[in-house]
């Protein structure tokens, strides 16, 4: 999966990367390594290091006007891999034209972050290196890219990192160090043998790497380590600390081991691009400097919240609108409108509180608020309560019930009674003053009880068994379920603001904003004003061309799990509408 699309904002090849066509018609060098598909689309071999090397060559020519040579023997950089790691140091020291002083420990042969840096921004580099194939290479492109007052390459001993390189120039505070340290620790480690999952696919670019540069020991985490130790004696003589990380597991002990330290200021960041992911890390010992974000918590912040959907294709819809008028829809409904007329009778039979709100003309939304989870084991406890049905004792032509007396069965009414008024009761008051309790459901002995505030419960047989019974009043019932008069067209840009909005309104004040008038005493209560819930979200029906297209947008709550339940049992529930229509 390509991860350009997580490259640094400012990163020129993030949203146009290379034209490999038209490079190849500019650079003869270049076009030599460039090979045709099938598809007609010019391609590179990045197996292949001369053709690597040619593309590193080729971008810098062409973007950053620099002139590089690098031997096939030594590490072979990417572009856009290293511009990431520039532009993230120039968020750390806030200042791209600035007058900047950095250090690159351990330059390479293409000397490439002093090189952009010094070419890009005007920065001072101190660059170091330890190999005498890459000095020289790193040398030579400084000074035939005529940068040699600006970069200054220096040979140091093969274990020093910062220490050996700072003894000269004691007044010179750095502003940053930037670092490419050895990923591995051994030969099998860097060809892939125990420490690459056996499910991830291999590398898509060749290593051309030397033995200083790819290899340290104990891997980049103790080479890391190292440069820690030095800056806890250098401290303020840089403003900022930072390294490269090609395995994203080195990240959390080295952060500990800062911590530990009493490091103040630490922060670290991804790079990406094409498959590859590397991470880097900064610290500081100034109290001053900006610590920039994390660009995990950005994304995170940033990211869009994509709706759960499903679409129900043309003829589930049709079959669904012949059936619509058995559920009190008109026959001649628009598709949208059958839909959801079918999913507010499904909403009901769960409990889920819902109500219509403004859309688009060519749609229907719908706020839920759910407050209990009815729509697990649906099938399991139906089985149950028709079990329980089953085994109910009859009533005995006489009057009483077969296998007891009135004495018992005037108890078992009255147990019934009280379980069923408890149960109400307790989810009356999950909902608050003033709401109206759904049909409660007696599993003892499968009787189901309906309790509503103001009602009657009648005797409804003569022979002393008795049952509860609600008269829902039409007005309550319209009031919750029935669709609202007028829909207001709306863009999307819009909806988003009404979910952000429904998001930050108190809950108290969100219920009247939804339904639009106070809750009164033996009414339904706005999904909106309820206190105590799982989850709230926005359903909205939508025409699709000739099939209907169903979206739950996430608004607040405790669990996404519930809502992704939820969307799966309104799927399945209409497509068994269809499967086992009503009355067969």
């Amino acid at each position: 999966m390509s991860l350009n699309k997580s490259m640094h904002p400012r990163n020129r090849y993030k949203d146009k990367p290379p034209d490999f066509a038209y490079l190849a018609s500019k650079y003869p060098d270049f076009e030599k390594h460039v090979h045709t598909n099938l598809a007609g689309r010019a391609m590179l071999n990045f197996k292949e290091p001369e053709a690597v090397r040619a593309l590193t060559c080729t971008l810098l020519k062409e973007d950053f006007g620099l002139t590089i040579d690098i031997p096939l023997e030594r590490l072979i950089p990417t572009v856009p891999l290293r511009l990431n790691y520039i532009h993230w140091v120039e968020d750390l020291i806030g200042g791209q034209g600035e007058l900047r002083r950095g250090i690159d420990i351990g330059t390479g042969a293409s000397c490439i972050y002093p090189l952009l840096g010094a070419s890009m921004n005007g920065w001072h580099y101190l660059a170091t290196e330890v190999d005498d194939i890459c000095f020289d290479y790193a040398t030579r492109n400084v000074e035939q890219n005529r940068l040699s007052d600006l970069i200054k390459v220096v040979k140091v001993p093969q274990k020093t990192l910062l220490m050996d390189a700072l003894k000269e120039d004691l007044g010179v505070v750095y502003d940053f160090c930037m670092c490419n340290p050895p990923f591995f620790a051994n030969q099998l480690e860097a060809k892939g043998v125990n420490s690459r999952n056996s499910r991830r696919p291999p590398p898509s670019s060749v290593n051309t790497g030397g033995v200083t540069e790819i290899m340290a020991e104990g891997g980049e985490l103790e080479f890391v380590k190292r440069i820690i130790h030095d800056s806890l004696q250098l401290k303020t003589r840089l403003r900022w600390y930072s390294c490269m990380l090609g395995k994203k597991c080195s990240l959390a002990p080295l952060k500990e081991e800062l911590r530990k330290q009493g490091v103040p200021k630490v922060t670290h960041t991804e790079f990406c691009q094409g498959r590859t992911m590397r991470w880097a890390l900064a610290w500081s010992f100034y109290g001053d400097v900006t610590v920039p974000s994390p660009p995990s918590k950005k994304r995170k912040l940033e990211k869009s919240r994509k709706p759960l959907s499903f679409l129900l294709l043309k003829p589930t819809v049709k079959e669904l609108q012949s059936q619509a008028s058995l559920i009190g829809c008109p026959s001649n409904a628009r598709p949208v409108d059958a839909v959801t007329t079918w999913l507010e009778k499904t909403l009901t039979d769960l409990k889920v509180l819902h109500k219509r709100v403004p859309c688009g003309r060519k749609e229907q939304s719908l706020f839920l608020t759910a407050v209990e989870n009815t729509w697990i084991h649906v099938r399991q406890r139906r089985r149950d309560r028709g079990r329980h049905l089953r085994e109910l004792p009859r009533a005995a032509p006489g009057g009483t019930t077969t296998g007891q007396g009135p004495h018992s069965q005037q108890h078992s009414s009255t147990h019934t009674l009280d379980s069923s008024l408890s149960e109400s009761q307790s989810l009356k008051a999950a909902l608050g003053p003033g709401s109206v309790t759904e049909p409660a459901t007696n599993e003892a002995d499968g009787t189901d009880f309906q309790v509503a505030s103001g009602q009657e419960v009648q005797s409804h047989k003569e022979g002393g068994s008795r049952v509860l019974v609600e008269e829902r009043g039409a007005q309550e019932e319209a009031d919750m379920e029935s669709p609202t008069s007028t829909t207001v067209a709306v863009t999307l840009a819009q909806k988003q603001e009404t979910i952000a909005s429904l998001q930050k309104v108190p809950t108290e004040a969100r219920g009247e904003e939804v339904k639009g008038t106070h809750s009164v005493e033996g009414q339904p209560q706005s999904p909106g004003a309820v206190q105590h819930f799982l989850f709230k979200c926005l359903l909205n029906i939508k025409a699709e061309e000739q099939d209907v297209a169903v979206e739950i947008h996430w608004v607040e709550g405790l669990n996404k799990d519930l809502m992704n339940q939820l969307c799966t049992y309104l799927k399945n529930t209409l497509l068994r509408v269809v499967v086992q229509p009503l009355g067969t």
